[in-house]
């Protein structure tokens, strides 16, 4: 198929969005993927070539959370390895799983992300963000532990289809006692570890196109950049009231279309 400029710009734009989105809360895959397919990509290679922009957008957020203050690469790096394995296999049914069932899939990872998020903001007790010079609070080791096996799941869902895998590594991060700023930092760093595992593997089985992959890839950095200082500043409120509406128009375009 032939992509015309405007798709390219249209990419970037939405690449902000989502990259914006998937740092400060998580979703932004919610956008990508649907506008890809609509726009004509495959449903694999949709999935694959998000992946290139997912990745781009998290090295640039990590960089942003750093420049803040706000760095644990040990445990960042323990918790990515953990999610590794599941990523290589989530990855390998993502890139051969196409058409209807890949659409349905996805609807209904929205629909859930519209229940779990109406939810969470339910019963989320409002917390004011930690600053760098705040010592985190301390991590027992049966919560490092149960971290830690839940991000083989999370590896797994996220190597096949990484929408909505934001969510999912919040809930896992909180029982860790991590407040709500060292979640996205030690999420960002996790999700780009197994990104580029998941990438490899869709490269190898010839899912990504990378002019579109670029195009978004440039979007999601400029986003992932501006994510990582909004979640500093708990700006998650208001995109997560919009992020709603989107949610649900896709999922109903999915299920029907």
């Amino acid at each position: 198929m032939h992509l015309e400029v405007w798709h390219l710009g249209l990419l970037a734009a939405i690449g902000i969005v989502a990259g914006i989105l998937n740092v400060v809360a998580g979703g932004g895959s919610l956008l990508t993927l649907p506008t890809m397919i609509f726009m004509g990509l495959p449903e694999a290679v949709a999935n694959g070539t998000n992946r290139l922009a997912i990745f781009a957008q998290n090295i640039s957020a990590v960089f942003g959370f750093q420049k803040q203050g706000f760095s644990n690469f040990k445990l960042s790096a323990t918790l990515a390895l953990a999610a590794i394995p599941g990523a290589v296999m989530g990855a390998y049914m993502g890139a051969v799983i196409r058409g209807t069932l890949f659409n349905r899939i996805l609807a209904l990872v929205m629909i859930a992300a519209i229940v779990w998020m109406f939810l969470e903001e339910r019963f989320k007790k409002s917390k004011a963000p930690q600053r760098s010079s705040t010592p985190p609070p301390s991590l027992s080791r049966a919560r490092a532990i149960g971290g830690h096996l839940g991000m083989v799941a999370i590896g797994f869902y996220g190597g096949f289809i990484q929408a909505g895998v934001g969510f999912l590594l919040i809930a896992v991060l909180n029982t860790m006692s991590l407040d709500l700023v060292r979640v996205n930092m030690h999420k960002v760093f996790i999700v780009a570890s197994f990104t580029l595992i998941a990438l490899i593997v869709f490269i190898l089985h010839g899912k990504v196109w990378w002019i579109p992959g670029f195009c978004l890839a440039i979007g999601n950095s400029l986003g992932g950049w501006i994510g990582s200082q909004l979640a500093v500043a708990r700006g998650e409120a208001f995109i997560r009231k919009i992020l709603h509406i989107a949610l649900a128009a896709m999922a109903i375009k999915l299920l029907f279309d």
